[in-house]
């Protein structure tokens, strides 16, 4: 009987599964060199170029101005009045790794046990989300799908949002390593940092402490006496972090928490960025001086203590870019991944509150994929670059702009998802009436 009711359970939840799976067939490889004639290129690393032309092929762009020559056997797309520009980029979500909180089946966001570096997001993608066809449509293109969980969650991977494999959407799988920081006895809340711990240790970095000791320990007998020392997963994928091969990731929100996690790192000689960052700018001199980026989580956040300003998670962006600190914008503190479409009103409400429009596109494209190390790949109109783009009707940071066109290494994605094809129906409904 207890056989019976286990698969009977799978059963429900693959078909639960497979029931949101969407329809949207990824885009094809690009064949021929494409032109995009006419419009206004917005190349993100300088100036926008208006009455320009963009050529790109196999997947690359091959050619961008004004006085570009065109191949003979290009697809020619007239784009006047249009706009051009990078496809944005969410630095924080859960994209492929969850669909619905109600379907168990549809959520692999977190692995079993506290201290996870060898797992990898990137292997648990679903390509057939339909989560990503209802970001891209509003222009955003590529995203950093993390883990959650535990001390250490694991290895988040850069991907882009189309694709029939998880291979074909990931662009980088070692992105970073997901550390959730600890905090100070009931501050692992809202201002500890998403998936902060809250701890009333002594010593609440003990735990990471001794991971990092005993991976440096690992690393050595690796190195000089491998014969005596098996390969263990977990350290082996920690090795990369004391090897600073990869970033820490890690959540802090809190200024005190936010200090320790930068005093650990430069004491352990690790590279690191926040996640969240809400009190960054009250220890900005120190994340200057040791180059440390800053992912805001959300700019539509609440005041999280009780004297702070209504404004400050909206001028957050600003203060951190007049200080000099590296940064970009995301979303996930808000809206999460199901809502990964409205991470240009993050950006524009930081317009609202100080932060230049330039600079304010610039933290949802080029800044991201230099803080994750896939600058030389995306995030801004350059030749030798992924023709990863969209092109839109107006500025993206404004709500009523449409994004009309996008593709991802060069291949024209289909614009439609379950949002769309719902519109349709009831339009249909009234239409026959």
């Amino acid at each position: 009987m207890k056989r019976y009711f286990l698969g009977l359970a799978l059963l429900l939840n693959a078909v639960s599964a497979l029931a949101i799976a969407d329809e949207t067939v990824p885009a094809r490889a690009q064949k021929t060199p494409v032109a995009l004639v006419g419009g206004t290129v917005h190349p993100i690393n300088g100036s926008a170029i208006e009455d320009a032309t963009i050529v790109f092929d196999a997947g690359k762009i091959v050619a961008v101005g004004q006085a570009v020559e065109i191949p003979a056997n290009a697809e020619v797309i007239l784009v006047d009045g249009k706009h051009i520009y990078p496809g944005m980029f969410e630095s924080h979500t859960q994209l492929g790794l969850k669909e619905l909180d109600s379907v168990r089946a549809s959520i692999d966001e977190s692995e079993v046990g506290n201290i996870n570096p060898n797992v990898q997001a990137s292997v648990a993608l679903n390509p057939d989300s339909s989560l990503l066809p209802v970001a891209r449509a509003n222009g955003v293109l590529l995203a950093l799908s993390a883990p959650t969980g535990g001390l250490v969650s694991g290895q988040a991977a850069v991907i882009q949002l189309d694709g029939w494999t998880y291979e074909d959407l990931t662009l980088d799988a070692q992105a970073a390593m997901v550390v959730n920081w600890p905090g100070p006895s009931g501050r692992g809340g809202r201002r500890g940092g998403r998936g902060a711990i809250a701890t009333t240790n002594s010593d609440p970095l003990a735990e990471f402490r001794k991971l990092i000791e005993e991976t440096r320990r690992y690393r050595d007998l690796r190195t000089h006496q491998p014969e005596q020392q098996p390969i263990d997963l977990r350290l082996e994928a920690m090795s990369k972090v004391i090897m600073r091969e990869i970033p820490m990731l890690v959540a802090a929100n809190s200024l005190s928490q936010i200090e320790s996690a930068v005093a650990f790192a430069v004491r352990e000689n690790l590279r690191l960025i926040i996640l969240g960052g809400y009190d960054a700018a009250d220890c900005a001199d120190l994340l200057k001086r040791h180059d440390v980026p800053v992912v805001i989580t959300s700019v539509h956040r609440v005041p999280q203590g009780r004297s702070d300003a209504y404004d400050a998670s909206y001028t957050l962006p600003a203060r951190l870019h007049a200080a000099g600190v590296r940064f970009c914008i995301s979303g996930s503190g808000r809206n999460d991944s199901w809502n990964s479409r409205n991470l240009p009103y993050h950006a524009a409400t930081a317009v609202a509150f100080g932060l230049d429009v330039d600079h304010a596109m610039r933290s949802i494209t080029l800044s991201p994929a230099e803080i994750f190390g896939v600058a030389d790949q995306v995030g801004s109109l350059e030749v030798g670059k992924d023709a990863t783009l969209i092109v839109t009707d107006g500025n993206p940071l404004e709500i009523p702009t449409q994004t009309e066109m996008a593709f991802v290494q060069g291949r024209r994605l289909d614009l439609s998802s379950k949002h769309t094809r719902l519109r349709d129906k009831y339009l249909q409904k009234y239409e026959d009436k």
